[in-house]
């Protein structure tokens, strides 16, 4: 995968006026002017309108606050609450093979069987919040929601100033 393509202002230094109008042009016709709205399955899961109301903003400030990201953002913040979702499961889980651990009214045989069971539980879903976390940093980094995928749009170094003489010696 090669480096991403930089936006009208990450190239103001590097190109041609003709070169800066035909990007910015470009990149006004790929935004719909439409502002990203919330979708009704993350207006109705609590974690992820609070996700939503904590993204959008942010998103706005960058200029990113257009209808064509509102899929993406959506679908990041419904990952984020089922993220919560799980985490709240594994914590159930733990607490319970704490007590089962205590509890000595069952048979040995029978409570180890269930601690096996109970740890297979944990591991599985820590195994899906992982899934979850590695698919919120995609959309992360391909949304510039990161620092190295925000950094990626800076320029790394200033124009090359040219020598006069060169112009001059060439035009001649």
């Amino acid at each position: 995968m090669g480096r991403p393509s930089k936006t009208a202002a990450g190239l103001a230094r590097h190109a041609t006026k003709e070169e800066l109008e035909q990007r910015q042009a470009a990149e006004k016709a790929l935004l719909t002017g439409r502002h990203l709205e919330e979708q009704e399955a993350v207006a109705g899961n609590e974690a992820a309108h609070r996700e939503f109301l904590r993204v959008q903003p942010i998103l706005a400030a960058i200029g990113k606050d257009d209808a064509l990201y509102e899929n993406v953002i959506n679908r990041y913040c419904l990952l984020r609450a089922e993220c919560e979702e799980f985490e709240v499961l594994r914590e159930t889980f733990l607490r319970n093979l704490d007590e089962l651990q205590d509890d000595t009214r069952l048979d040995p045989s029978e409570r180890f069987t269930l601690q096996a069971k109970m740890q297979k539980s944990i591991l599985d879903a820590d195994n899906r919040v992982q899934a979850k976390r590695k698919m919120m940093f995609d959309i992360e980094k391909e949304c510039a929601m990161t620092v190295a995928s925000a950094l990626r749009s800076v320029p790394k170094t200033p124009a090359a100033k040219e020598n006069p003489l060169i112009g001059l010696i060439g035009n001649g």
